[in-house]
């Protein structure tokens, strides 16, 4: 099962509303379960260098089934991941990718944010995620 057109954009407008409260343009990706891209939004004045880096959590934590910082967690120097990020293309294994899941719990997808400090992509990342509860 694959996030639809409508989840997607549920997401993006749960995410781009708390990245206007916290004050931080962001970029922000929503990928399928084959982790092409669904929809995308630039804010006005969100970091250029950031599109890539949004798509590329929402790869991330698509691909594996986790949330992008939790790859980071296991891809730090002597654990069973380091250097993953170098594999599919790219990834990127800090914070700001989150799965999505539909109401059985299935992941159907995922979203990726960047544009802050990444305590802060995680946060609108995840308001995006909560949008499909």
């Amino acid at each position: 099962m694959n996030v639809n057109l409508a989840q997607a954009e549920k997401v993006i407008q749960a995410a781009k509303k708390k990245a206007g409260e916290i004050k931080v343009p962001m970029n922000i990706a929503v990928v399928d379960r084959g982790s092409n891209l669904v929809v995308f939004s630039r804010m006005d004045n969100a970091w250029l260098g950031s599109v890539d880096i949004a798509f590329k959590k929402a790869k991330t934590a698509n691909f594996f089934d986790m949330n992008s910082g939790e790859i980071g967690k296991l891809s730090q120097p002597g654990e069973a991941l380091y250097g993953i990020e170098v594999t599919n293309g790219g990834l990127v294994s800090f914070p700001g990718g989150v799965v999505l899941k539909n109401s059985e719990g299935e992941i159907i997808g995922a979203v990726g944010v960047s544009g802050g400090m990444v305590d802060q992509d995680h946060k609108v990342a995840e308001a995006g995620a909560k949008a499909l509860k």
